[in-house]
């Protein structure tokens, strides 16, 4: 057997059985793959796209317009002393993070059926990589944010250092709900249709629009911050972060265990 040989690895694929092993080396090593799937995504997405990430800037712009008249003068919410517009605006950035990258993870696997059946690879680098490119969509709509509290004079404090936690957190939480909806639209294709209903009615039972102060009991409060991006959101505003994460890793690690339980059946059934 020449040197060669003997250094090309050997990968026995076999179906799993009872609690399977998470495997989560094998998506590190392929980690080149795993950002050649988000770069495709993301070339895809743009490729004939006439405005480009143009649509970052006016998604979160128009929103936050509509959300200003509607609930800011017509319904007169509070936003705690902040002008309503970076108040929406800061929650709208970190949600729509979340849920693109839901909706994305959560088709993943249908979309790449082709992918699945002819080749082995770790089939987490899919919704892994389609939860990751809408990083792209948020540092552009960052900067709108930006720009928008210079206009209404609200300074940053040293707060803003624990945004990149809370990105990473909103992405987490995503990927967590994505790896559950991904491995049961595999074999319930109406999966695909609900995850834009899901989106919409979590979105109005997340602190975007209003605040999370409204709720005034203890015991809805506790219920409310089971939603993991409720800390998410407050988090961007400044507020609680615990329950949220606590929540999130469970999501994340039943998820993994019920993505890879699943995954023997995938090439079949895709």
């Amino acid at each position: 057997m020449t040197e060669q040989a003997q250094a090309v690895p050997v990968i026995r694929i076999k179906p799993s059985r009872g609690w399977v092993s998470l495997q989560l080396g094998d998506l590190w090593a392929y980690r080149e793959l795993l950002v050649f799937l988000a770069w495709r995504d993301i070339q895809v997405r743009y490729k004939q796209a006439t405005l480009g990430v143009t649509w970052a800037v006016l998604q979160p712009l128009l929103t936050v317009a509509i959300f200003s008249v509607i609930f800011g003068r017509l319904a007169n919410l509070p936003s705690e002393g902040i002008p309503y517009p970076v108040f929406t605006l800061a929650a709208l950035l970190p949600w729509q993070l979340f849920a693109s990258a839901l909706q994305r993870s959560g088709t993943s696997l249908v979309n790449s059926a082709t992918l699945l059946t002819k080749v082995y690879f770790p089939r987490l680098a899919i919704p892994t990589a389609a939860t990751m490119i809408g990083i792209l969509d948020f540092a552009v709509s960052f900067v709108l944010l930006l720009i928008m509290m210079v206009y209404y004079h609200v300074s940053p404090t040293l707060n803003v250092l624990w945004l990149p936690l809370l990105t990473l957190l909103a992405l987490i939480t995503s990927l967590a709900v994505g790896l559950w909806l991904s491995a049961l639209n595999v074999r319930y294709r109406d999966v695909q249709q609900i995850i834009p209903f899901l989106a919409q009615i979590w979105m109005y039972a997340s602190p975007v629009a209003y605040s999370a102060g409204l709720i005034t009991t203890s015991r809805w409060r506790v219920v409310y911050f089971l939603n993991p991006m409720a800390g998410v959101i407050e988090g961007f505003r400044w507020a609680l972060l615990v329950t949220s994460v606590a929540v999130t890793a469970v999501m994340l690690v039943g998820g993994l265990y019920y993505f890879r339980r699943m995954e023997a059946t995938f090439a079949d059934e895709v």
